[in-house]
């Protein structure tokens, strides 16, 4: 399912940090892309976490092969030993900023309940033909963690309205810097790309056209996302 000789780019996301590009990622991603087209009404709303959007759990015949590959080319890269636990699911990316619920307009970090000594690694493989759907964005907090933490339970149980004035900007996804988070990189999608990253770095879907967006897997911002529940390696 997966190049098994791929071709593996660095990139700097701040913070000393490293986001791991892979082009040509699947043989053939149109099959993938096929099978979500003609299986549409699999996806779900996602109500249990903050993806704008709807979900497709997948199964072992995508997850299995999904695990190995990181196993054999990402997981060291990423300073995480054994797999704990993993998981994939197909996204749609689909609200429009008015639908946004306040944490929906922020970035966000993949924890899981991991203890100090795991670690979250998580992949995004882009499944759409055009890029001005978006990339991925990674951010650092300009406030102390602890800071940024107590926020997001409070801005968790805000209305639109109260968040609205309390960040100073209308509704929409996080692009741009500001009195909160400093945007560090942009990874821009490409058909059949996937980039690895720390899950535990601030992270955003960087989506700057969302008149674009749509539920129809065939022109939609679909993409298979991985999760990673690993050992952290030893500093």
């Amino acid at each position: 399912m997966f190049n098994p000789q791929p071709h593996i780019t660095r990139v700097d996301v701040g913070d000393g940090r490293s986001a791991w590009v892979v082009d040509d990622a699947l043989h053939d991603p149109l099959a993938l892309r096929q099978r979500a087209i003609d299986e549409q009404q699999r996806f779900r709303a996602a109500p249990h976490n903050a993806y704008p959007g709807l979900e497709w759990q997948m199964g072992t015949d995508v997850s299995g092969p999904l695990a190995d590959f990181f196993l054999l080319h990402l997981r060291a890269r990423l300073g995480a030993r054994r797999t704990q636990s993993m998981y994939s699911r197909l996204s749609l990316t689909t609200l429009q900023p008015q639908q946004l619920r306040p944490l929906q307009r922020l970035c966000h970090r993949d924890r899981f309940g991991t203890g100090a000594d795991q670690t979250v690694a998580a992949c995004t493989l882009y499944l759409f033909d055009d890029p001005a759907l978006g990339g991925t964005s990674f951010w650092r907090a300009r406030r102390p963690v602890t800071e940024i933490d107590a926020g997001i339970q409070r801005w968790h149980t805000m209305d639109d309205a109260a968040f609205t004035a309390e960040m100073g900007s209308p509704p929409g996804y996080l692009t741009e810097s500001n009195a909160h988070f400093e945007r560090t990189a942009v990874v821009s999608a490409a058909f059949n790309r996937a980039v690895f990253y720390d899950g535990g770095q601030f992270h955003s879907s960087h989506i700057t056209q969302p008149e674009r967006l749509s539920a129809d897997p065939a022109r939609a911002r679909l993409t298979l996302n991985g999760f990673f529940i690993c050992r952290r390696t030893a500093a």
